[in-house]
């Protein structure tokens, strides 16, 4: 059967692969464009499970919300051109509402999810990895409930937040969901400090002290450790720190005043935790010049 250009252009638009692997599945299927697709499809797979292993530390934090939760999703690639690429964007903004609907808790029942079209999300994400030629992964998400009021806010793609709230209004939420952006709290109050925690500051602080603080009475001595725990707690907890919206007050009396309080809070950072390769360039060109 003979291929013509306009079988190449139908299936390379549908397939995002090149011009010549395009018309070599036409070729090995008798110009068939379905059987060709899939022909294509699983030479993709193929590639992409060779892609996988590959460090993935790009990409981008992605939101959905209802009126009873809200997700973040972490999709990762490997470089910050493909985090903006149309089909990456596409799949991850997708991939966000799929957590949403699914009612998924983890990233595992995510990946397990159905994309719309017969293929799970991971599937999808080897499909994506065969056109686009880098590895892609769906990392991390995180689930919400809707304590009352919920807000969500994405920092250029790279830091999301979420905060359920009981009171207050959807404003407060953005807002507090931007300080935790800005400020990544450890705990929610100085109460949710561990006392293991404090300890160990109380340890450090005690050995700080110079001669002239370890003459002073005790209860002098007592008094200056706590001022430095509490202010600790104070620096380390949502509730603690100054506002970053009106940096003259703390969440705490913000929160207050609003009669509200925060029930949760969930921040996803890109490539949070991922031990990036250091390439040495120099190295490399030399390598594949046959010099080194």
């Amino acid at each position: 059967m003979e291929i013509t250009a306009q079988m190449v252009k139908e299936l390379r638009e549908r397939s995002g692969a090149g011009m010549m692997e395009c018309k070599k599945a036409l070729v090995a299927n008798d110009g068939n464009v379905e059987v060709a697709m899939e022909w294509l499809r699983k030479q993709g797979l193929a590639k992409a499970d060779k892609k996988a292993g590959r460090v993935a530390a790009e990409g981008r934090i992605v939101t959905a919300q209802n009126d009873d939760a809200a997700v973040l999703v972490e999709v990762n690639c490997e470089t910050d051109f493909v985090a903006k690429d149309s089909n990456f964007l596409t799949y991850s903004d997708k991939v966000a509402e799929i957590a949403l609907a699914s009612g998924a808790v983890d990233v595992d029942a995510l990946k397990a999810a159905d994309y719309g079209n017969g293929s799970s999300v991971e599937d999808e994400a080897k499909t994506l990895i065969a056109k686009i030629g880098e590895n892609i992964q769906v990392r991390r998400m995180v689930r919400v409930a809707n304590a009352g009021i919920t807000g969500a806010y994405i920092h250029g793609g790279r830091i999301g937040v979420v905060v359920s709230l009981k009171g207050g209004s959807e404003e407060l939420a953005k807002g507090i969901a931007m300080h935790v952006a800005a400020m990544n709290p450890a705990y929610i109050t100085p109460e949710h400090v561990p006392a293991e925690v404090l300890e160990k500051e109380k340890e450090i602080a005690l050995a700080q002290m110079t001669d002239k603080d370890k003459a002073k009475p005790a209860e002098i001595q007592e008094k200056m450790i706590s001022g430095k725990l509490r202010k600790l707690a104070n620096e380390q907890s949502l509730t603690g720190q100054a506002y970053v919206l009106d940096t003259n007050t703390s969440v705490g009396d913000v929160l207050k005043k609003e009669g509200a309080e925060v029930v949760s809070v969930a921040r996803l950072a890109v490539g949070e935790g991922i031990e990036k390769a250091e390439e040495d360039f120099a190295a490399e060109v030399m390598k594949q010049a046959g010099l080194a």
